[in-house]
């Protein structure tokens, strides 16, 4: 298996390089150059095709929505001068909160609650 972090690592600078110097008839430079507006609303629709593919049990599909939705959320960290260190950065920190997962099911317990989602 290849290194997944150099993959979305390599993808991201394309991505940068069409912010910084965009080409016409670019996917991605259409979508920096209609703005945050239109990345998000293509997150969104990406993200609900995740949900069809996964419930409509084709894996290859599922996986190609997968890398749609990574791919438009790099255009975003790109639109926001953002990077994959930043997240990267993010999850370092969470994953270093050792007591939070105790914290969030104490809090879970003390209100009643479960954070179970069904979809059918």
């Amino acid at each position: 298996m290849s290194d997944l972090g150099n993959i979305l690592t390599e993808e991201f600078e394309v991505i940068k390089g069409r912010k910084e110097n965009p080409e016409e008839g670019s996917y991605t430079s259409y979508l920096l150059k209609k703005g945050e507006d239109k990345i998000l609303k293509k997150i969104g629709e990406e993200a609900s095709e995740v949900i069809i593919a996964s419930k409509g049990g084709n894996n290859e599909e599922l996986i190609g929505e997968i890398c749609d939705v990574l791919f438009h959320i790099e255009v975003l960290l790109a639109q926001k001068g953002l990077s994959w260190d930043d997240v990267e950065g993010e999850l370092v920190n969470r994953r270093s909160k050792t007591h939070m997962n105790v914290e969030k099911e104490a809090k879970r317990a003390a209100e009643n609650r479960t954070d179970e989602t069904k979809i059918n």
